[in-house]
């Protein structure tokens, strides 16, 4: 019965950390990667769509994004959308496909990105802390109903912290994984 008091909270901190990764993702380190596309959408028959189910998106050289539409009227579409975006590439079309040619991050940008790295893994910890925050002021009132013991509540409490340390150690371990992709020329 005791892990089920906290089992909401483990799934809470889980999240913030696939949240993070999901986020790191997005975050171009020098090599083209596909997943930079996931936040844009293309007006598509008056509806946004994301990039991926209009068309083929590939990698055919370390720095270089493909993108073949399946219906040729989207391609204009898909570069209007591409060049609104923060992605900061234009993109070339040449009536076929779209390519997105990613140039070499300079060794500034490449700081730069590691400082936002940073600055989303301190905000996920602090995320997780206030998820231990409310699981803690959680189990204090189920206490005061006498619904568990103080013994309980300090083995919860100690459990909680546990969880705590795990999920903020890991979101350290994709911040030093990511900073190290970035930073790799």
């Amino acid at each position: 019965m005791a892990s089920e008091l906290i089992k909401p909270y483990e799934e809470k901190m889980e999240k913030t950390v696939t949240t993070l990764v999901s986020d790191y993702s997005t975050i171009r380190a020098g090599r083209a990667n596909p997943h930079v596309l996931n936040k844009i959408t293309v007006e598509y028959y008056g509806t946004p769509t994301p990039i991926q189910q209009v068309g083929n998106i590939t990698v055919p050289e370390a720095r270089i994004i493909q993108i073949q539409p399946w219906d040729s009227s989207t391609l204009k579409l898909i570069e209007k959308a591409i060049n609104t975006s923060d992605l900061g590439i234009n993109p070339n079309n040449d009536g076929k496909v779209i390519r997105l040619v990613f140039p070499e991050l300079t060794e500034e940008r490449r700081r730069e990105l590691t400082k936002e790295v940073k600055k989303k893994a301190e905000n996920a910890k602090v995320a997780v802390r206030n998820v231990r925050r409310d699981a803690m002021d959680a189990l204090k009132k189920i206490e005061k109903k006498k619904e568990i013991t103080e013994d309980e509540l300090k083995d919860l409490e100690e459990k909680t912290q546990k969880l705590t340390d795990k999920f903020i150690a890991e979101i350290d371990k994709k911040c030093d994984e990511k900073c190290k992709d970035i930073l790799a020329v």
